[in-house]
């Protein structure tokens, strides 16, 4: 592993990696439809052409997100959509829950903990990858909390995407990749079509990241008795 001194997106005393977690099989969890790809999906990409299989594992159907597209039930139509955008990234395995979109954190964290932890098994995942919480609102809070809680439980590593510049992150170069990876992301949250008035959005702030993804671990590799989650 080496580093060097990133540039881009305004970094200047970031550290720069030039490998991925080490990863044969990712579980991404996320709070709702459409996070796939417009916030991990650059990651998804590399994590893909570094050869792992990949599983999503979404908690809600997205009800709750503003219709601005269609005329189609927002519960139904999301969770197309991101079966769309899961094929454009190269992700093997999709499942869509039915908790509430807007009040996961309503929900408590031993009974997600015990959904994902469930979802781990079934995916035989190596590595957990979810929405950091400084990158993302209560409902992924919620979420890094619980996914944080059974990735220790199932001994297996978390690792959270985060915002360069955040507290604990250190920053992955996409390097060569980067136009693909960032092409096939655009392609992805474009497949969600009733959220399209956010697209120009979401390509200006892929634009503006360039080749760079910040991540931090919530649970490290280094697993021992004990361990307790890295906030």
């Amino acid at each position: 592993m080496t580093t060097t001194t990133a540039t881009d997106a305004g970094l200047t005393r970031a550290f720069i990696v030039d490998s991925l977690p080490g990863a044969g099989r990712v579980l991404a969890v996320t709070a709702r439809p459409g996070q796939e790809s417009a916030d991990l999906g650059g990651l998804l990409y590399a994590f893909r052409r570094s050869g792992a299989s990949m599983s999503l594992l979404c908690l809600t159907r997205g009800e709750a997100a503003a219709r601005d597209s269609g005329t189609a039930r927002l519960e139904a139509a999301r969770p197309r959509e991101v079966q769309v955008a899961a094929a454009v990234l190269g992700i093997d395995r999709v499942t869509v829950d039915g908790y509430r979109d807007g009040r996961l954190h309503r929900y408590g964290i031993a009974e997600l903990d015990e959904r994902i932890r469930r979802a781990i098994g079934d995916s035989s995942a190596d590595l957990v990858l979810v929405v950091a919480p400084a990158a993302g609102d209560i409902g992924d809070a919620t979420v890094a909390r619980a996914a944080a809680a059974a990735a220790l439980g199932a001994g297996v590593p978390a690792v959270a995407r985060s915002r360069p510049g955040m507290p604990g992150t250190w920053v992955l170069d996409l390097g060569a990749g980067t136009e693909a990876a960032r092409a096939i992301q655009k392609s992805a949250a474009a497949a969600h079509a009733s959220q399209s008035e956010l697209l120009p959005e979401v390509i200006r702030r892929l634009d503006r990241l360039g080749r760079v993804e910040a991540l931090r671990w919530l649970v490290s590799p280094a697993r021992v008795p004990g361990q307790r989650v890295m906030w």
